[in-house]
């Protein structure tokens, strides 16, 4: 009679592989099936009992079938194959994405005696990119974070408000995207109109906010209006706002109490309808408290205050970020890369970005430049990434077997789903304590 108090270490494995939402399956040297997990039949739409009946080629179908077959490859060279995206046909003859790791199974001798491969329904994957995007995305803005979360929830209200606005933040942190955000939300009928403080001269810096008059100095040939006047009726969105000189910190006092400007050369004031939206790296009250800028201007721009942490404080967007950057290289380079590999995002989210959002972006700009295949690497970017890191070792520093690594993530899952009960847990897998005992202890989950 069968022990099913004590299952055998194989019956173990498969009992855990049926648990998982990723497809497993393996085969011989024929590459006739001879394991199907339930996630398999699911994807696939063909039982395990018809699978096993038959070689994988005739199950999945896929556009690799016949040529450059991954499994064939694993099987010839012995090297495994990481996140390779395919199309498969289910029973139904329908088209479904996935993507495929593979690797060569061994007996006790090390010697080859068929190979494994576990797939993922990119479609579903798909499907909860989008749903995610979708929760975490207001305007071009894209965050989880709570902070974040709190700022988006009064933009509306804000907007609608002529109230001036002030952004502080470190550079690259996404501040004029909140200011873009603020004007469209606002309905004002005039354009949104941008200029950095820190681009321009302290005497060119007053002619681009003011404008001049034919005859102001010797090459005003005609008139110029400046950034007021093309943002009347709009917005204009002052970046860096406190490197401006004390002088032009005047100037700007007077366009917010007495709402008009003198262009240069000109000796008639001109009313000005705009909203000033202020944005700056180094907080204003600091600079102040320093003698650096003027109070009065501060305590008018600082009527509503926002503030963006760095990227650093919130890293649970990296991952969205990368994502919509992925997107939109694919669209802006004419490429078709699909992700980042789990060791790459473990540099990614590791980094400490002293440029923040803008120097992510600027990562994997530089990974479309390097990637010829579907799926960003390491070696794909900078070598800044690999510098002054934590001593601590990358997630994977080699590839898992797709079976240990199956096996291992039906683990944790099942762990955490009941609090880390191993009596629970075990009862869940339908094996016994002792098993997963083992199981715990063979992948170093054991504290």
């Amino acid at each position: 009679m069968k022990d099913t108090q004590n299952p055998t270490p194989e019956e173990a494995r498969d009992t855990i592989l049926d648990s998982i939402a990723d497809g497993v399956f393996t085969i011989d040297l024929n590459y006739n099936i001879t394991f199907f997990n339930r996630a398999a039949e699911q994807i696939t739409g063909v039982s395990k009992t018809e699978a096993l009946t038959k070689k994988c080629s005739d199950v999945f179908r896929a556009n690799i079938c016949k040529k450059g077959c991954s499994l064939q490859q694993t099987l010839q060279s012995g090297e495994s194959i990481v996140n390779r995206r395919v199309t498969i046909l289910d029973n139904s003859g329908q088209k479904i994405p996935i993507s495929i790791s593979t690797s060569t199974l061994r007996n006790q001798t090390n010697k080859i005696i068929g190979g494994v491969e576990t797939f993922r329904n990119l479609s579903e994957l798909e499907l909860l990119r989008k749903k995610i995007k979708n929760k975490y995305s207001f305007e071009d803005i894209i965050s989880k974070n709570h902070e974040i979360h709190k700022i988006i929830d009064i933009l509306p209200d804000l907007a609608k408000s002529n109230s001036t606005v002030l952004i502080e933040g470190p550079s690259g942190s996404g501040k004029e995207l909140f200011a873009k955000a603020i004007h469209n939300l606002s309905g004002r009928k005039g354009k949104y109109i941008a200029l950095n403080c820190t681009a321009l001269p302290d005497t060119l810096l007053e002619s681009e906010l003011f404008g001049y008059v034919q005859g102001a100095f010797t090459d005003a040939k005609k008139n110029k209006p400046g950034r007021f006047a093309l943002a009347e009726g709009g917005t204009l969105f002052l970046d860096e706002i406190g490197d401006i000189s004390t002088v032009l910190q005047t100037k700007l006092l007077r366009v917010l109490q007495e709402k008009e400007y003198d262009p240069l050369g000109s000796e008639c004031s001109v009313k000005a309808n705009v909203r000033i939206i202020a944005a700056t790296n180094r907080p204003l009250s600091e600079l102040v408290a320093n003698g650096d800028f003027r109070d009065d201007l501060y305590y008018r721009l600082n009527v509503i205050r926002l503030y963006l942490p760095p990227l650093s404080k919130r890293r649970e967007d990296i991952p969205l970020l990368i994502d919509h950057f992925i997107q939109m290289f694919n669209v802006q380079k004419g490429k078709d890369i699909e992700d980042v590999s789990e060791d790459a995002l473990d540099l990614l989210m590791r980094y400490n970005y002293p440029g923040n959002v803008r120097e992510l972006e600027n990562f994997i700009e530089y990974a479309f430049v390097l990637c010829r295949n579907s799926v960003i690497q390491p070696r794909h970017l900078p070598s800044e990434l690999t510098k002054n890191l934590p001593d601590q070792p990358l997630a994977t520093q080699e590839p898992q077997h797709p079976l240990h690594q199956a096996e291992e993530m039906a683990l944790r899952k099942a762990l955490r789903k009941f609090n880390n009960s191993k009596k629970l847990t075990a009862e869940y897998l339908g094996i016994n304590k002792s098993t997963l005992w083992r199981k715990m202890k063979k992948f170093g989950m054991l504290q």
